[in-house]
Order: structure tokens, then C-alpha cells, then sequence
């Protein structure tokens, strides 16, 4: 019989493989374990609780549509965030500005939080996997003062650790310190997140291309070109409109995902901060790539707001690097693109 490991002994056993090695991102990593458990538990009950739909408020910080679950599932990873006090500070989604969070007796937070508290809430209404993004940094400016804004504006490459948290027909949190990614499936007879997914490895290709195709004639020339050629290789289309269970799919069968730019959003519309540069810093230390419809690194880009966009391309690094090949290949001069 294989032994049981909870989240919380590996997080302990492995605290090592990160350069502080304080047991501080330990503590951390614990409290989004806890918030996951409440939220998976409104989750699977959302329908009985009269939390399903939107809310009242009507558009988040980034212009879009706020259910009502999204909201609890917020408050949820504050309130839990708030316990350790290893937490200085955090900037959601759902908020229009970052948080301070207060130190507790005798110890000053070192690390600031980001996250989508649930990706893909819309899809609750119809039963569909949603999932939770996070991404933690560690602090620039004194731990004796209060958070600053530049504690948040930090490159992907800066974080220490990321990770996501999937329910779905179970519930699983795939996380990384920098070195390797491990999921965590949790039991619920146990209420305990277990190890289930060692080491986990992207293959370096997969059968399976992730795009809202509606929008393909939106799209610049050189991604239709990129598209046509995935049908042409007879890839399947697999779009589920929450990407953390797209991800979650590539990074055990392989693939691409892609949210390139459109007419409507020409800087994209996915948020680097809380969605692009956790899951690219997952999906890279699975052996996978990820970069910007302009073919920059995800975990390079500069971000100088709490609600910046971007595109994305991520998966598989072979067919990341496919996609790379027609974008060098299409490309227009911008001038001409638009009219095309």
C-alpha cells in the first residue's frame, strides 16, 4: 500500500528547495490549501445556496462580468490569507487596487499574494470546471513599512511559487517552488489534499489545440494561418472557457493554448498579473513554453498595472514553437494587418 502524503507534509518535507528556506512560503502555501477546501465545499453546493449567477456589482476591476460565487470566493482567500501573517499583502482580480494586510504580534509578512479567486465562474451555472489562480512574490519594499504598488509589479521570472486549484469531478492543487510540479488531489473522507501527480511533465507535443475559434476571423493573418494549419494536422479543438482546466489538460496530454489578440482587444484580454504569469511559470517548470502573440516570454514582460492584458500561446514547447514559425512567417506590417 503506497503511502499517504498530504499537502502539508510535502510542503514541509520540500520547504528546502526554496532559496529562503524559512518555513514562511510553507505557512503561505498552507493557507491557500485551507481556502481551497471552503471554496471546493460552496462549490459543490453552489445550487443550494443561492449563489449561483451575478452579482450585484455588476463588472470587476477588469471589465468583466462578477458571479456571485466569484465574490465569496474572493472574501474566502483574504479572509485565509490573513491568518499566517506570512502575508504582507494581495491584489485580485475581483479588486480594483491591491490590499495591505496588517502583521500579526511579533511578525512582519514577506510575501504578497496575487490571484483569479475562480476562473471560469461563469461556467458554474452549468456544472463545468472552474478553477483558482495564485502566484506568490516576494516583497521589495521593507517589511517594516506597508506594501507599495512596485511590490506588485513584479516580472513572472520573479515569483516563487504559483500553482492552481481545479474543481471539478475532483479537486486537485497543482503547484511549484521552481523546482518540478506536483498536484495534490483532495479526500474528502480525510478533508486533506493528498499527493497524486509527482513530478509532473508536459509532453513536448499533444493532439489538442485550445482557441475560442468564434472569434477566428477577429484574429490577426499569421494566428488563422497558425489555426487552419492545426486543423490541417487534424488536432482536435478543445475549448472549455476556463483556462485553468485547459491548462490543466495540456499539461498531462499535451498542446496549445491560445488567447491572441482581437479587434476588440488588441492587447488581449487575459490578465498577466493573476492568469498569464502564474499558469506560464507552471507550465515552464513542466517543460512547457509559453509567450505572447508578439513572441516575447510571458515571465519577461514588464507590467506596470495591477489589471495589464495580454496575449498568450502556452503548452507543449513543440507546438509552441509551431505557432512561433507561422507568426514569423504571416506576419503583416501593422498597417496593413488592420485591414485585413
Amino acid at each position: 500500500m503506497n503511502q499517504i502524503v498530504t499537502l502539508d507534509e510535502f510542503i514541509i518535507r520540500r520547504q528546502n528547495d526554496f532559496q529562503y528556506a524559512t518555513g514562511e512560503l510553507t505557512g503561505l502555501l498552507r493557507d491557500i490549501g485551507v481556502a481551497a477546501k471552503i471554496i471546493n465545499r460552496e462549490v459543490n453546493k453552489a445550487g443550494l445556496l443561492n449563489i449561483l449567477g451575478t452579482a450585484q456589482t455588476s463588472s470587476n476591476a477588469s471589465g468583466d462580468t462578477v458571479q456571485k460565487l466569484d465574490l465569496y470566493a474572493n472574501e474566502k482567500l483574504i479572509d485565509c490569507l490573513k491568518n499566517s501573517g506570512e502575508c504582507c499583502g494581495i491584489a485580485s482580480e475581483e479588486n480594483e487596487d491591491f490590499i495591505p494586510i496588517e502583521g500579526i504580534t511579533g511578525k512582519q509578512g514577506k510575501y504578497i499574494v496575487v490571484f483569479d479567486p475562480l476562473d471560469g465562474s461563469s461556467n458554474i451555472d452549468v456544472n463545468v470546471s472552474v478553477g483558482t489562480i495564485f502566484g506568490i512574490y516576494r516583497r521589495k519594499s521593507k517589511a517594516t513599512a506597508t506594501v507599495e504598488l512596485n511590490d506588485f509589479l513584479q516580472t513572472g521570472a520573479e515569483l516563487v511559487a504559483a500553482g492552481y486549484v481545479l474543481y471539478g469531478t475532483s479537486t486537485l492543487l497543482v503547484y511549484s517552488t521552481g523546482n518540478g510540479v506536483n498536484g495534490f488531489t483532495l479526500d474528502p473522507t480525510i478533508g486533506e489534499f493528498c499527493l497524486s501527480h509527482q513530478n509532473i511533465q508536459i509532453p513536448k507535443r499533444g493532439n489538442y489545440y485550445s482557441v475560442n475559434q468564434g472569434y477566428y476571423l477577429k484574429f490577426d493573418v499569421e494566428m488563422r494561418r497558425y489555426i487552419d494549419n492545426c486543423c490541417d494536422e487534424n488536432l482536435r479543438l478543445r475549448y472549455i472557457g476556463s483556462m485553468v482546466s485547459d491548462i490543466h489538460r495540456i499539461l498531462f496530454q499535451g498542446g496549445i493554448f491560445l488567447y491572441p489578440n482581437t479587434r476588440k482587444y488588441p492587447l488581449g484580454k487575459l490578465r498577466l498579473l493573476y492568469e498569464c504569469n502564474p499558469l506560464s511559470f507552471i507550465v515552464e517548470q513542466a517543460g512547457g513554453k509559453a509567450m505572447n502573440c508578439q513572441l516575447k516570454r510571458i515571465l519577461d514582460l514588464p507590467i506596470s498595472q495591477l489589471h495589464q492584458k495580454a496575449t498568450i500561446a502556452i503548452g507543449s514547447p513543440a507546438m509552441v514553437d509551431d505557432m512561433k514559425t507561422f507568426v514569423e512567417r504571416y506576419s503583416l506590417p501593422a498597417s496593413i494587418n488592420e485591414h485585413v
